[in-house]
């Protein structure tokens, strides 16, 4: 199957995984759309673009009808916009706890609710999560970011049984610590908390993952455009694990 042509809206989109997911799409021949809250850099990646929260539904239909009116209907939607914040459990803010499932949980489904009309029109389309080896095991001090992200799993597989008939399939990519800003914040924030060296930091994050390397954001973009390939066709309400093992 060719993505020439098709419409893929990437959230998240102006940085890390989502940057690097909405490239690849472009580069092979999709008419990308890119969503996030600061228009800087979405600019700077040189494909549409739509200023959008997605933790408010409104606003998230709003940016897919401007999408659709320079892009078409939409085919793929990649949920890839995520928060984290490292906090112990009994010190979670209420605000904290909102803030966490509203971004990683509900702003996926209000993306794939609001573009799930224009690929049940066409018979064809493919819903995708940029979900987290958090959603499918535990890490201390991301509880409530482990539950919204487990509950994107949830999400996933509900809706690949809802959908089965429809033509659209609904799967989640899972990886571990990845290479981007995110990242160098969090291990910023271990270094503030508890004196390692930014170097001894990464080596406690590498630990879990039996090749000892953080996973690149070419991975986790190469997995979305295998998730749209006929040979992809059978794949639905999946977790892929890109983890090097350690899920």
């Amino acid at each position: 199957m060719t993505l020439a042509g098709k419409h893929v809206v990437v959230t998240g989109g102006g940085s890390g995984v989502g940057a690097e997911t909405a490239q690849a799409f472009n580069r092979q021949g999709a008419r990308v759309t890119i969503l996030g809250r600061r228009e800087e850099p979405l600019k700077a990646q040189g494909l549409s673009y739509q200023l959008c929260d997605v933790t408010d539904a409104e606003a998230v239909a709003k940016a897919l009808d401007a999408a659709r009116q320079q892009n078409g209907p939409i085919s793929v939607a990649v949920a890839n916009a995520g928060a984290v914040e490292s906090v112990p459990f009994a010190k979670l803010s209420q605000d904290q706890m909102q803030s966490m499932l509203a971004v990683n949980l509900i702003g996926v489904a209000n993306l794939w609710q609001a573009a799930l009309g224009d690929m049940k029109a066409s018979g064809w389309g493919r819903m995708i999560a940029v979900a987290s080896t958090a959603g499918l095991k535990g890490y201390p001090y991301v509880a409530v970011y482990s539950a919204a992200k487990h509950g994107v799993i949830g999400l996933t597989r509900s809706l690949a049984i809802e959908l089965g008939q429809t033509g659209v399939t609904v799967n989640a990519i899972c990886p571990s610590f990845v290479e981007t800003p995110l990242l160098e914040r969090s291990i910023e924030t271990i270094v503030q908390k508890t004196g390692l060296s930014a170097e001894e930091a990464r080596a406690t994050l590498i630990a879990g993952n039996p090749q000892k390397r953080f996973i690149e954001t070419d991975e986790v973009a190469g997995t979305a455009l295998w998730l749209c390939s006929d040979a992809a066709r059978s794949v639905n309400g999946q977790a892929i694990a890109l983890s090097g093992g350690e899920v």
